[in-house]
């Protein structure tokens, strides 16, 4: 199963991602980032990627990732709204990067509230998907 056609949408509209990863001695560490969706995968290059400590970590052979995208539909009423990745990391050259970039095969998401309509003390049940995405 894949992304819904409302989730490439709204991945679509957003610029920036929080993407966390681990270190090879457990300490979790969690950044801003740029991404690039082709449709299957995420991809996070950056200002010097090989540099970061993102790159670290999964160097460090922790490829477990996470990635959240979010946003505020509205903040009144409040109505916040998001999509959550969890996948496989691993570092790739990409046609016109000289540094390798991260790129996230997702395993399950999540996304709740992505049409922007629910809002606490709104009686009604967020809309929320989740999927456990297969590899091709």
């Amino acid at each position: 199963m894949s992304f819904t056609d409302e989730e490439v949408a709204y991945i679509r509209s957003q610029p920036l991602a929080r993407v966390a990863t681990v270190s090879a001695e457990g300490q979790p560490d969690v950044v801003p980032v740029v991404f690039e969706f082709d449709g299957t995968h995420f991809y996070i290059g950056g200002f010097a990627p090989e540099r970061t400590r993102r790159t670290r970590n999964i160097d460090g052979g922790n490829g477990k990732v996470a990635l959240v995208i979010d946003d505020l539909a509205s903040v009144q009423p409040w109505a916040p709204r998001y999509l959550r990745v969890y996948g496989t990391a691993e570092l790739v050259h990409r046609e016109g990067q000289s540094d390798r970039i991260m790129k996230i095969t997702p395993v399950e998401s999540w996304s709740m509230n992505l049409d922007g309509t629910w809002h606490p003390g709104g009686g009604a049940t967020p809309t929320s998907h989740k999927t456990r995405h297969v590899p091709s």
